[in-house]
C-alpha cells in the first residue's frame, strides 16, 4: 500500500506535512533534514525540487531554491541522495516541483525513479489537473499519488470538476498569491475547503500556515496541515546549530498539530 494512503487510513486527524527545499542550506542536507523531521513527529514530508522561477513561492522559499541550485542540486542528484532513504525514514515523502524540469525528465521516467528511491507522490502546482499530459496515468501505473492544487481563484464549476475528478488527495491553497505570507482563516476560507472536499478527497490545507492558531482554525476541515516557509526559516536560522534546530522543529510541530 502507498505510504500516503496508509497514513491517511491510520491517522484520521492532526496530520502535519512539512515542506523544505532539497539541497538547502547545504547540498547534502536533504536526507539529514528528512530524518530529523521524522524523529520530531512530523507525519509526512514534501521535498521541494529547486527551480529558477518558482512562481507560487514567496521570498523565503525562492531564496532557498536559489541557494540550492547554486549548491548544485538537480532532480537526478536528488534521486541519488534519496537512494538509501528507506533504510532510515519510513514516513511518506512527496516531491513538490514545477512542470518544466519534470517534463524534461519525462513523466513516466520520473515516476519510475520516484518509486525506485521510495517517493510516494508528487505535487506540481503549475500543471492543470485536467490536462496533465499523462502524469496521473503514470502515477497510477507506479502506485504513486498525483496531488493537484486547488486555488480560491478557481471558478466554482472548475473547482467542482476537480473535486469530483477522483483524486484521492487534493492540496487546497488557502489563498491566492505566494507562499510564506500571512494567511487569514475566515468563513470564506472554510467555504472554499468545503467545496474542495465535495467529491470525497482527503484535503491538505496549506499556503502561509505558520501558527497553531491557524492550524486549529482549519483542523476540523482538513485531514492534513501543510507548513513550509516557517520551517525553511528555522532551517536557515539554525543552520550551524543542530541541537537548536532540533528543538525549534519539535516546538513548532507541537504548536501546529500537537504532535508527540
Amino acid at each position: 500500500m502507498n505510504r500516503i494512503t496508509n497514513l491517511f487510513e491510520t491517522k484520521k486527524a492532526g496530520i502535519l506535512s512539512v515542506y523544505f527545499t532539497a539541497g538547502y542550506p547545504q547540498l547534502n542536507d536533504t536526507t539529514t533534514i528528512l530524518r530529523e523531521l521524522e524523529a520530531k513527529g512530523v507525519n509526512m514530508v514534501e521535498v521541494g525540487i529547486p527551480f529558477s522561477d518558482p512562481m507560487a513561492d514567496g521570498p523565503v522559499i525562492q531564496e532557498s531554491s536559489t541557494v540550492a541550485l547554486r549548491n548544485g542540486m538537480s532532480i537526478r542528484l536528488l534521486f541519488q541522495q534519496l537512494k538509501e532513504i528507506r533504510q532510515t525514514v519510513q514516513i511518506p515523502i512527496i516531491l513538490m516541483g514545477y512542470l518544466n524540469p519534470i517534463m524534461q525528465y519525462g513523466f513516466e521516467a520520473f515516476c519510475q525513479s520516484c518509486v525506485e528511491v521510495g517517493v510516494d507522490g508528487m505535487i506540481i502546482p503549475d500543471l492543470p489537473f485536467d490536462h496533465d499530459e499523462g502524469l496521473t496515468a503514470a502515477c497510477k501505473k507506479y502506485g504513486m499519488e498525483n496531488i493537484p492544487v486547488a486555488s480560491p481563484s478557481m471558478d466554482e464549476a472548475r473547482l467542482s470538476q476537480m473535486a469530483h475528478a477522483g483524486f484521492p488527495h487534493i492540496y487546497a491553497s488557502l489563498r491566492v498569491g505566494i507562499t510564506g505570507t500571512t494567511t487569514v482563516i475566515d468563513d470564506e476560507t472554510l467555504q472554499f475547503i468545503s467545496k474542495v472536499r465535495e467529491g470525497g478527497s482527503a484535503v491538505y490545507g496549506g499556503f502561509g500556515i505558520s501558527t497553531g492558531e491557524q492550524s486549529k482554525a482549519i483542523a476540523n476541515s482538513v485531514e492534513a496541515v501543510i507548513a513550509g516557509s516557517v520551517f525553511v526559516r528555522l532551517i536557515k536560522k539554525y543552520d550551524h546549530d543542530e541541537k537548536a534546530l532540533s528543538e525549534a522543529v519539535e516546538a513548532k510541530a507541537r504548536e501546529l498539530c500537537g504532535l508527540r
